[in-house]
């Protein structure tokens, strides 16, 4: 199966059906696929799996831009295990 197949048969008519920009490509999919991933809080070393990625580290170089609310996440469970809050 050609790439190029595969976008103008199939992608192409499946954004123009969901009312999504013609612009989309797989690879926003892909990038979105990841990002909702590490968001909803999937172990990085899963989404790297997914991703097909060597390591978890390209995984999480490439998707840093999500880490800073991770942290803070991380950081509101710790303070409510050590101090019972929240």
């Amino acid at each position: 199966m050609h790439a190029s197949n595969l976008t103008a048969r199939h992608f192409k008519p499946a954004l123009k059906a969901a009312g999504l920009p013609q612009e989309v490509r797989l690879y926003d999919l892909r990038h979105t696929c990841a990002t909702l991933l590490l968001l909803a809080g999937v172990n990085p070393k899963i989404v790297a799996e997914r991703l097909g990625h060597a390591s978890v580290t390209l995984t999480l170089d490439t998707y840093s831009h999500v880490l800073p609310t991770m942290q803070e996440e991380a950081a509101g469970r710790l303070e409510a295990m050590l101090y019972g809050t929240r």
